[in-house]
């Protein structure tokens, strides 16, 4: 069985591109060149450049003693809250910004939710002289403040979503309308491994970096390039799609997606989309979603604002739907404590998404000579108001 994504744009089942009409010739532009613009040898070159001296690539693998010995495993953290920006993000976005350098676009839109996606993107914007629009929810913007500043002092503008849930859903709705009414000049950089094909797999292809770099690291700490486990928390999935990508095909390495149950996967406020999700569509690919039995979006929630999303990636529902991954929810309380373990025991405080995917040993007993590789996708800098109110710091 194959994980990668077939000619047609599809993991199994899932995928494919439900576009409008007025989008068609945008999203065809870049299916029909996206792969021989990333496999041209100076395009290449500059985007391993840049990770390299921009973003400061390659992230350490990181051995986490204190956090193997409470744990009773071999446990690595792969650092991407190192990179520039402080999250796995800056991967995509530096691809996609030459990407849309060479299709001749001279506009960025972007959604973001976290607002880290956001912060990204009008990073690279900034870097490439390119003028730059961040759709982001009207509760996030509010919940995500440092982000939002962020964001304007590096020169985007941040126009606020305020139909639905006011999240990262409502932000995606608002950008692909900005896209349908600027068709010629404006590439949209979606951040999650979703949306229309080829989104899902050029997004995943940039984020591939970081299993490309486990692989080689785990052969200088361990002797060996593949672990037992690779674990990675899960909204729309572009950390997870990029820690998992080289060793989709390799049986004897386990794949952990770890996602946000809320207050509770039952409670009615949760995102754990792999339990209680069902086929349907949402922007622009057939994949697993959450909604009601007349097929309308439920909205989704979660404590984390990056993890706050009713749908997966469809290579994630089919890594779900094949049995190749193990989905794991947790809920709001367990993903805090683990965020605060971390913290106190390592020294790193993570995003409350990376939390999710620490809070795994509630849920899942690994031996003693496993060895589990977490994604760590983000620093905790922009959750410091959430993590004070909820710890009462």
């Amino acid at each position: 069985m194959s994980y990668q994504v077939n000619e047609k744009g599809y993991y199994g089942d899932f995928g494919g591109a439900y576009i409008p009409e007025m989008l068609y010739p945008n999203v065809e532009e870049l299916r029909t060149q996206y792969l021989d613009i990333m496999n041209d040898p100076s395009f290449k070159e500059e985007f391993d450049q840049l990770l390299k001296d921009y973003v400061g690539r390659p992230s350490p693998l990181y051995f986490a003693k204190r956090l193997s010995e409470k744990h009773n495993t071999k446990v690595y953290l792969k650092r991407e809250d190192l990179n520039h920006t402080g999250a796995h993000k800056v991967n995509n976005t530096i691809g996609q910004i030459l990407v849309a350098k060479k299709l001749g676009k001279n506009r960025i839109i972007a959604e973001t939710g976290a607002g880290q996606h956001g912060v990204a993107t009008a990073t690279v914007c900034a870097l490439m002289g390119i003028q730059c629009v961040v759709y982001m929810g009207e509760i996030d913007i509010k919940r995500q403040a440092p982000n939002v500043a962020r964001m304007k002092m590096l020169g985007a503008e941040v126009r606020p979503a305020k139909s639905g849930s006011k999240t990262l859903k409502d932000a995606t709705n608002e950008a692909i309308r900005d896209w349908i009414n600027n068709p010629v000049d404006t590439h949209y950089i979606i951040g999650s491994a979703i949306g229309p094909h080829p989104y899902p797999d050029m997004v995943t292809r940039f984020q591939s970096v970081i299993s490309e770099e486990i692989k080689w690291q785990l052969k200088e700490k361990e002797g060996r390039e593949n672990p037992d486990y690779v674990v990675a928390c899960i909204g729309g999935g572009s950390n997870a799609a990029g820690t998992y990508y080289h060793f989709l095909d390799e049986p004897s390495v386990g794949i952990i997606a770890v996602e946000a149950a809320g207050k509770g996967v039952d409670s009615g406020e949760s995102a754990a989309t792999s339990q209680l999700g069902k086929e349907g569509i949402i922007h622009g690919c057939k994949t697993l979603l959450m909604q009601t039995a007349d097929g309308q979006i439920t909205e989704p929630y979660s404590i984390s604002a990056g993890l706050d999303y009713p749908g997966v990636g469809p290579l994630h529902s089919h890594l779900y739907r094949t049995g190749r991954g193990e989905f794991y929810s947790v809920t709001d309380d367990d993903a805090m404590a683990a965020g605060l373990e971390l913290s106190q025991l390592e020294g790193i405080i993570p995003a409350i998404e990376t939390s999710h995917a620490l809070a795994i040993f509630n849920d899942k007993k690994f031996k003693p000579e496993d060895v589990v590789v977490i994604s760590l996708s983000g620093r905790g800098d922009k959750d410091l108001n959430t993590y004070i109110d909820y710890f009462r710091l």
